[in-house]
C-alpha cells in the first residue's frame, strides 16, 4: 500500500504517464502536432484514459462502502462459491469475490480443516487477485466429496461462505494415497510429526482458562490461560493474538500482553469502560488455530461527588482540521439517579499537563467541534458528564491529534491507512496559468445540531494546476443578503464547521473557490437548514425476551427500535423482582440485539429492560421483560461411568453402570447401550443394543457370541436430548458363569464423610469403617460371602478424602415452644435442581406417618409427630446434584433420645427486643413488643437488679392487645446509667430482655436527649428554620438570608456585624418567612462575623455567619464570578490617541484578575498599549495602531477558579474602519479643538499634607458645551459628603476640599471631564503624613 501510494503521488506530480489530448484551436502549429501523433501513442493515451476511469469508478465504489466512523469495514461476500457435482478424475473450480478493508485474508477449508497446497502438490491450486479468489481441485477423487468453506477475515471480523462438492464414482478403484506421502520439507506448519507418523493437524487445548471477569475503572485486571499444544514440536512456536469484540488488540500503555511459552496473559494496566467486551485468545499454528473467549465487565469507579453520573467513554477525534476538530464520545450507562444535563469537553496540549475547558455550557449532543486550536500542535481530549448532583470524573483521554489541514496531514503521513482515493481530472484543455476556479460541487449539510453545522463539498472541475481554497457564505432563508463567514483566511479543505448560528432560524449556504487568478462563482446554495438537532433520540427497543443460560447468567434478545438512525448500541439493566432497584448489566454499549447478562444470583428472579443510544442521547427504556429465575438451562446429561458385567451366560450379558455425575438440569428418562466386538485387540464398529431407552441402570444384551470379547458404552437421555456416550468399557468375555459364591456388588456409595468416619452403603446395607486417618484419600469395595465362599469384589468407589468439607453443616435438633422436636439441615451449595432426601438407617423415608418433611429454599426440616422408641435409628439427609453434601444424626437407646423430650417451659415469643428512642421533647422511651400477650400477662421493670415502679420519674404502660410494653423517662440524669430489664410472665411462659446503657453509649444518648429538649424549647418561640446563609444576586450584590418560623407581629429582628448593630431602614414584615440583608458592591471591608437575632416576649433565637478567611474567600470568588458574567461583549471605539477596546461590568473589584490576549498571546503593556479600569469600564488602549495590531483580542476575567473570556475580532474591515475613524477623529479634533472638554490647569501631580490639615484644590475647565465632571479615588466613584466637598461652578471652575485629612484619605485621585467632543482625565496623588513621621519621610524624599 505504501509503495503504491508513493508511486501514484510521484507519477501524478511529475505528469509522467499521463498524456492529455489537446483541444483543437485555431493555431496551425497545434494542428500539425496533433496530426503527427502515431497510432501507437493514440492507443496508449486511450488505454490510459480507460484505466483512469476504472480507477475512479473503483474509488467511488470503495467510498460508498466506507463506514461513517472510519475507513475499516468487515468482510462481505459479493459473490459466494457455488456447489458442484462432478465425475471422478475431472477438475472443479470454486470462485468467490470478497470486499472489505483492510483487504480480507481468505482461507479455504475442507470439512473445517485448512487446505494447504504444499501438503498435496498438484492437487489444489489457490489464486487470489483483486478481491477474486478461486480454489481448483485437480483430478477429483471420491474422497474429495466434502463441504468446502471460504473464510474471509480482517481486523473488523470474520465471515464464511460454504459450497459442497460431490464426486460421483463410475469406476471402482482405491483412492490414491500417494498425495499424503510428501516429505517433511513440504509439510505445512499446521501438520505435526508424531511417533506414529504425520498428524493431520495440531491439537490445541486451553487449561486454567480465564472466566467471566468483573472489574472497576482504575483497577488492574489480568486475563490468563495455559495453552497445551500436541504434538509438542520445539522448533515451532505458536502465534498468540488477543481480540476484543473481534478486533485485534495491539499492546499499548493501557494493554500489556505476554507469552511465557506455556501461558498467555493480557493485563489491563488501568481498566476503563472502553476495555469492556468479549475477549478472545487465538492460538495460531500455521493455517490452523483455536480460540477461547470470555466476557470482561468494567464497572464505573466511585463518583467523587455522590449522585454524579458515570464517566463518558470512547472519546474519539473526527474530522481534524488546522483550527478545529470534532470530538465524539459515548454516553455513560449510569446517570447517578438524575438525568444527565450535558457534557464538558476538556483539551490539553501534548507535552503539557494543563487542561482547559472547551465549552462554557454543557452540550447534550455526543459530538462537538472544538475550535481555537493552534495549527501544527497536537492535542488530547477528555469529556465529563454533568447532572444536578455534580460533574463526573473525566473519561479516558483520546488519542493525540494534530491540528493540521487534511491536505498537509496526508503529505506528512509515512504511509496511507487506506488505498489511494484521490481524483485525477483529465481534460482536453492545455493547462495554463491564471484559470479562475469554477463553482464547487455537491455542497451539502453533513451534520447539523443546535450548536454547530458542518458543510462538505467537492472541488470544482475547472481549477487549473494550482491548488484552490474556499470562502463560505451564509444568508437567512428568504433573503439574498449573503455574508462571508471566513472573512480573514480561506480554508483549504472541502469541509467547514459554522458556529454562533441562531437556534431555530433557517439558513442557506454556498461556497466560492479561489486561487491566485481570483475568486470563482458561488456553488449552488444548499436547501434551507433550520438550526437544531437533525438526529433524533431513538425510540425505545421492544420485545425483550430473557432465556436461561447458566446458574449466574441470562441470555437476552430484543427488537431494535423503529426508524433508528446512527445507533451506537444498547444499554441493559436488571432488577430483582420486587426490589425496585435497577443495576446496569453493561457499561459499554453493545451493538447486537442479543446479550448475556452475567453476575446474577442463582435462584433469584430478575426482570430486564433495554434502551438504545445514539449521538443525540439515550432512548426511553423498553417495556420490562417477563420475570425469569436464574438457573442453568436444560442440557443433555454427561456420560454414565463404571460399566461392569453383573451376569454372564453363553449368549447374553447383564450390564450395570452408574448414573451420570451431571444430569443436565432435568431428570434422566432412560439409557441407550452400544456394543462392539474386539478381535485380536482391534475393536470393530459399534452396534445398537436397544432401540427404546431403558429406565433402569441395568440391561441384558442378547444375541452375543460365546467366548467373544466385547466392549460396551452407555449414553443417558433426558428431555434435552441424548448425552455423550461413555468411554468404551474394558473388554468382557461372553462366557457362562458357573460359580456358587455370590456375585460382585455393583451399586455401592459413600455417605456422610467427616474427618472421623465414613458411612459405606451397599444397597440398603451400611457399615462404618474404622481406623480412618484424617486427610487420607480412600476407595472402597465390597464382597459378599455365603457358605460356599466369598464372591467377587465390587468396583471400587470414587476416591474420597477423610475430611470435613468446608461449609459442611450438621443436622441440628430443635425443640420449639410447644415441645415439638425436629431435625434441621441447611445447605448453601444447592443448584436449581438440587433436592433434600431424608433417610432412616440409609433407606429413603417413604412413609410419612412418623415424620413430616418441610423444605423451604436451602433449609429442610423433619418434624417428629410423636417421638417414641419406634423412631430410634440413624437419620441422614443428602442433597442431590451437589458434591456429596450430606449429614446424619443418631437417636439411640443410650439416653440420647431422652434428652430430646421437652423438659423446659415455653418462652413468651418477642417480636422485638428491648430498645430505646428519644421523643420530641427530649423524653427517653424504653420499649419492646411481644408476639402476643394474654390479659393476665405481667411485666417487672428492673434497673440495676432493683425493681422500679410507675411514678413521677417512670411512666409505664402495657398494651395487651398489641403486645407493646413501654417506659418513658422525662429526663436522663447521671444516676440513670446502668442496665434496664423487662421481665415478662404469661402463665408458665416467661421471657426477658435487657438493654445496657453504660459509658459512651449512655453519654451519647444523654446528649441527644438534652439537645432534643433544648430544640423543643427553642421552637416554642420565634426560631430559625434555616440558619443564616448567603447568595450572590444577578446584580453582583450579596444577599444574606435566613428562614424563620413561629413569628407574630411583635417579633422583631436585629442584625449585627462584628458585634455592632446594623441599622436597617425598613422593618421586615416576615410574610414570606424569609429575612434578608442586602450588601451592595461587596468588598473586603465587608468581611466579618454577621449575627441575626429574633426576639419577642416568648424568647429569642440567633444565627451566626462567619465571613472570614476561607468562607470569605469562597464568597468573594462567587462575587467575582457574577461580576465576570455581567461583563458586556467587547466593543471597539476610536479615540484621538488610537483604538480603545472596552467592556462594562456591574461594578469592579480588585480581586477580579484581568488580562488581555492578542492572537492567544498575553499582551505586554507599554506606553503605546495600556489597560485599566475606569468606573465600571474595563479598557485596553492601543495608541498609534499599526497593521501588526490586527487580530483576535481576548479579555480574560479570572474569578479565582474559572477564567471567563470576551472576544473581539479586530481585523480586516473592522480594523480599517476604526483606523479611518481614528484619522477622521484627529481631523475632527483639529477642527473642533477649541470646543473639546479639557482641564486648562491648576491641579498638581503630588500633594503631601500633614494629618489634620485642610486640603483645598481647584482647577479651570474648558469645553463647549460645558463639560460633565466625575471625581474618582483609586478608580472608584468619589461621592461628596461633609468630609469631602466637591464644587463645580459656571461650567468653568471646579474645586476639591477635604476638611481635615487623615491617612485614610491618601490615594490616587482622578478628575474626568467629558462633553460630546471628547474626554480628558487629570490625575494627582495625595500623601498624608503624621507629624512625627513626616520629617523622616521628607528627609528620605530629599535624600
Amino acid at each position: 500500500e505504501s509503495a503504491a501510494y508513493i508511486a501514484r503521488r510521484n507519477l501524478f506530480a511529475t505528469g509522467e504517464g499521463i498524456t492529455a489530448t489537446h483541444r483543437e484551436t485555431s493555431s496551425s502549429v497545434e494542428e500539425e502536432r496533433h496530426e503527427k501523433k502515431s497510432r501507437k501513442v493514440a492507443i496508449r493515451e486511450k488505454a490510459e484514459r480507460m484505466a483512469l476511469k476504472k480507477t475512479l469508478r473503483e474509488t467511488e465504489e470503495f467510498r460508498r462502502k466506507l463506514n461513517e466512523d472510519g475507513l475499516l469495514h468487515a468482510p462481505e461476500f459479493v459473490i459466494k462459491p457455488r456447489s458442484h457435482t462432478v465425475w471422478e478424475k475431472q477438475n472443479v473450480k470454486l470462485h468467490c469475490t470478497v470486499a472489505g478493508w483492510p483487504e480480507p485474508r481468505l482461507t479455504w477449508y475442507k470439512n473445517n480443516v485448512p487446505i494447504n497446497v504444499h501438503a498435496h502438490p498438484g492437487k489444489y491450486a489457490i489464486e487470489s487477485r483483486y478481491g477474486m479468489h478461486s480454489l481448483e481441485i485437480n483430478t477429483c477423487a471420491f474422497d474429495d466429496t466434502a463441504q468446502y468453506r471460504a473464510s474471509a477475515m480482517n481486523v473488523k471480523g470474520e465471515l464464511s461462505a460454504y459450497a459442497s462438492v460431490v464426486v460421483k464414482r463410475y469406476k471402482k478403484g482405491e483412492f490414491d494415497e500417494s498425495f499424503f506421502h510428501a516429505g517433511t520439507a513440504t509439510l505445512p506448519l499446521s501438520f505435526g510429526v508424531t511417533p506414529h507418523g504425520f498428524a493431520s493437524r495440531f491439537e490445541i487445548y486451553f487449561e486454567d482458562a480465564f472466566e467471566v471477569a468483573f472489574g472497576r475503572e482504575g483497577e488492574t485486571m489480568s486475563l490468563g490461560c495455559t495453552v497445551i499444544i500436541r504434538p509438542d514440536i520445539k522448533r515451532f512456536h505458536p502465534e498468540i493474538e488477543w481480540y476484543r469484540n473481534g478486533v485485534l488488540i495491539s499492546p499499548s500503555k493501557w494493554v500489556k500482553t505476554h507469552w511465557s511459552g506455556e501461558k498467555a496473559t493480557l493485563t489491563l494496566t488501568h481498566a476503563n469502560k472502553e476495555d469492556e467486551g468479549l475477549y478472545t485468545l487465538r492460538v495460531i499454528m500455521g493455517d490452523y488455530y483455536e480460540e477461547y473467549s470470555a466476557y470482561v465487565f468494567v464497572r464505573d469507579a466511585d463518583a467523587e461527588i455522590p449522585g454524579a453520573p458515570g464517566a463518558p467513554l470512547d472519546v474519539q477525534c473526527l474530522d481534524a482540521n488546522k483550527d478545529y476538530v470534532i470530538i465524539s464520545w459515548k454516553q455513560p450507562a449510569v446517570d447517578g439517579g438524575s438525568p444527565v444535563l450535558g457534557y464538558f469537553i476538556d483539551k490539553c496540549e501534548v507535552g503539557t499537563t494543563q487542561w482547559s475547558q472547551c465549552n462554557e455550557t454543557p452540550v447534550k449532543f455526543a459530538r462537538f467541534p472544538v475550535t481555537g486550536l493552534i495549527e501544527g500542535r497536537s492535542y488530547i481530549f477528555r469529556v465529563r458528564a454533568v447532572n444536578n448532583a455534580g460533574i463526573s470524573i473525566p473519561s479516558r483521554v483520546s488519542e493525540p491529534v494534530a491540528a493540521l489541514d487534511p491536505a498537509d496531514r496526508a503529505r506528512l503521513r509515512s504511509h496511507p491507512s487506506a488505498p489511494w482515493t484521490g481524483q485525477i481530472i483529465v481534460t482536453e484543455e492545455e493547462p495554463t496559468e491564471g484559470i479562475v476556479p469554477g463553482p464547487p460541487l455537491d455542497l451539502q449539510v453533513t451534520e447539523a445540531t443546535k450548536n454547530y453545522i458542518v458543510l462538505s463539498w467537492k472541488p470544482p472541475y475547472e481549477r487549473g494546476h494550482e491548488g484552490v481554497m474556499y470562502f463560505v457564505e451564509k444568508c437567512v432563508t428568504g433573503t439574498e443578503n449573503w455574508q462571508r463567514v471566513n472573512t480573514e483566511i480561506p480554508v483549504k479543505s472541502p469541509r467547514f464547521a459554522l458556529f454562533d448560528l441562531a437556534e431555530g432560524k433557517s439558513y442557506q449556504f454556498r461556497v466560492r473557490a479561489c486561487n491566485s487568478a481570483g475568486i470563482g462563482e458561488p456553488s449552488e446554495a444548499t436547501e434551507a437548514t433550520v438550526v437544531g438537532d437533525k438526529l433524533d433520540i431513538p425510540n425505545a427497543p421492544s420485545n425483550v425476551v430473557p432465556t436461561r443460560n447458566t446458574n449466574t447468567s441470562v441470555a437476552l434478545t430484543w427488537n431494535e427500535p423503529k426508524d433508528a438512525k446512527e445507533l451506537v448500541g444498547y444499554y441493559i439493566e436488571a432488577s430483582k423482582v420486587g426490589s425496585g432497584h435497577w443495576e446496569p448489566c453493561n457499561n459499554n454499549p453493545v451493538k447486537d440485539t442479543r446479550f448475556t447478562c452475567h453476575g446474577l444470583i442463582t435462584g433469584d428472579h430478575y426482570i430486564f429492560r433495554v434502551r438504545a443510544v445514539n449521538a443525540a442521547g439515550l432512548s426511553g427504556f423498553s417495556p420490562e421483560s417477563e420475570a425469569i429465575e436464574v438457573k442453568a438451562a436444560i442440557a443433555a446429561p454427561s456420560p454414565p461411568y463404571d460399566i461392569t458385567v453383573l451376569e454372564s451366560v453363553r449368549d447374553a450379558m447383564v450390564l450395570g453402570w452408574k448414573q451420570p455425575k451431571a444430569i443436565g438440569g432435568a431428570e434422566i428418562t432412560g439409557y441407550y447401550v452400544n456394543y462392539r466386538e474386539v478381535i485380536d485387540g482391534e475393536p470393530r464398529e459399534w452396534r445398537e443394543a436397544n432401540i427404546k431407552p431403558v429406565s433402569e441402570r441395568a440391561y441384558r444384551v442378547h444375541d452375543l457370541k460365546e467366548n467373544m470379547t466385547y466392549q460396551f458404552q452407555v449414553a443417558a437421555v433426558n428431555i434435552a436430548g441424548v448425552g455423550k456416550p461413555s468411554p468404551a468399557s474394558r473388554p468382557f468375555k461372553c462366557e457362562e458363569w458357573s460359580i456358587a459364591v455370590p456375585a460382585e456388588f455393583h451399586e455401592d456409595k459413600i455417605s456422610s464423610v467427616t474427618e472421623q468416619r465414613y458411612i459405606l452403603v451397599v444397597g440398603y446395607q451400611f457399615t462404618q469403617p474404622k481406623n480412618i486417618l484424617t486427610g487420607t484419600s480412600y476407595v472402597f469395595r465390597v464382597r459378599a460371602a455365603n457358605k460356599a465362599g466369598v464372591g467377587k469384589p465390587s468396583d471400587p468407589t470414587d476416591p474420597v478424602i477423610a475430611e470435613t468439607r468446608p461449609g459442611t453443616k450438621e443436622v441440628v435438633v430443635e425443640v420449639d415452644d410447644d415441645g415439638v422436636i425436629s431435625l434441621n439441615f441447611e445447605c448453601d451449595q444447592m443448584s436449581p435442581d438440587s433436592k433434600f432426601v431424608w433417610s432412616k438407617n440409609y433407606e429413603p423415608i417413604e412413609d410419612d406417618a412418623r415424620l413430616a418433611i418441610d423444605t423451604k429454599g436451602g433449609k429442610s426440616k423433619a418434624v417428629f409427630k410423636d417421638l417414641s422408641e419406634e423412631d430410634l435409628g440413624v437419620y441422614s439427609c443428602a442433597v442431590t446434584d451437589t458434591d456429596g453434601v450430606s449429614s446424619s444424626y443418631t437417636i439411640d437407646e443410650e439416653g440420647e433420645h431422652q434428652t430430646l423430650l421437652p423438659t423446659c417451659h415455653p418462652f413468651v415469643p418477642l417480636r422485638s427486643e428491648l430498645a430505646v428512642e428519644i421523643l420530641e421533647k427530649g423524653q427517653v422511651r424504653f420499649w419492646l413488643q411481644a408476639e402476643k400477650l394474654s390479659g393476665n400477662a405481667k411485666v417487672n421493670f428492673v434497673f440495676n437488679d432493683k425493681e422500679i415502679f410507675n411514678g413521677e420519674k417512670y411512666k409505664m404502660k402495657i398494651d395487651h392487645n398489641s403486645g407493646m410494653i413501654e417506659m418513658v423517662m422525662d429526663k436522663l440524669e447521671d444516676a440513670d446509667e446502668g442496665t434496664y430489664t423487662f421481665q415478662l410472665q404469661d402463665g408458665k411462659a416467661t421471657n426477658q430482655s435487657s438493654l445496657v446503657l453504660i459509658g459512651d453509649v449512655f453519654q451519647k444518648l444523654q446528649n441527644e436527649a438534652q439537645f432534643q429538649r433544648q430544640e423543643w424549647f427553642r421552637k416554642q418561640g420565634p426560631h430559625f428554620v434555616e440558619y443564616l446563609g448567603w447568595e450572590v444576586t444577578a446584580e453582583c450584590n450579596v444577599l444574606l438570608k435566613c428562614k424563620v418560623a413561629n413569628i407574630k407581629k411583635e417579633t422583631y429582628i436585629i442584625w449585627y456585624k462584628d458585634e455592632r448593630e446594623i441599622m436597617v431602614d425598613e422593618k421586615h414584615d416576615f410574610q414570606d418567612g424569609v429575612c434578608t440583608l442586602l450588601i451592595t458592591e461587596f468588598s473586603k471591608k465587608d468581611a466579618g462575623v454577621y449575627e441575626v437575632i429574633l426576639k419577642d416576649d416568648r424568647g429569642k433565637d440567633k444565627s451566626i455567619l462567619k465571613l472570614q478567611e476561607g468562607a470569605f474567600a469562597d464568597l468573594m470568588t462567587e462575587v467575582c464570578k457574577m461580576i465576570a458574567l455581567s461583563a458586556t461583549n467587547l466593543k471597539i471605539q476610536s479615540t484621538e490617541e488610537g483604538i480603545r477596546l472596552y467592556s462594562f461590568v456591574n461594578y469592579y473589584l480588585e480581586d477580579l484578575r484581568i488580562s488581555w490576549l492578542h492572537n492567544d498571546v498575553k499582551i505586554k503593556y507599554t506606553e503605546r498599549v495600556k489597560t485599566g479600569v475606569t468606573g465600571e469600564q474595563i479598557w485596553l488602549q492601543i495608541n498609534e495602531p499599526t497593521p501588526n495590531d490586527k487580530g483576535k483580542y481576548i479579555l480574560e476575567l479570572f474569578d479565582g477558579k474559572t477564567v471567563h473570556t470576551k472576544t473581539v475580532d479586530l481585523s480586516g474591515q473592522a480594523f480599517d474602519e476604526h483606523l479611518f475613524g481614528n484619522i477622521k477623529g484627529k481631523l475632527y479634533i483639529y477642527v473642533f479643538l477649541s470646543d473639546r472638554a479639557r482641564v486648562l490647569g491648576g491641579l498638581p501631580d503630588v500633594v503631601t499634607i500633614q494629618e489634620g490639615k485642610a486640603l483645598n484644590l481647584s482647577c479651570t475647565l474648558w469645553g463647549n458645551p460645558a463639560p460633565e465632571i466625575t471625581w474618582l479615588k483609586n478608580e472608584k466613584h468619589l461621592i461628596a459628603d461633609d468630609h469631602i466637598i466637591l464644587k463645580y461652578e459656571s461650567g468653568k471652575q471646579a474645586s476639591f476640599t477635604i476638611t481635615a485629612v487623615s491617612t485614610a484619605d491618601s490615594g490616587r485621585y482622578s478628575f474626568v471631564v467629558k462633553n460630546q467632543y471628547g474626554t480628558e482625565t487629570s490625575d494627582f496623588t495625595v500623601s498624608v503624613f503624621i507629624p512625627e513621621e513626616g520629617m523622616e519621610s521628607m528627609k528620605g524624599v530629599k535624600g
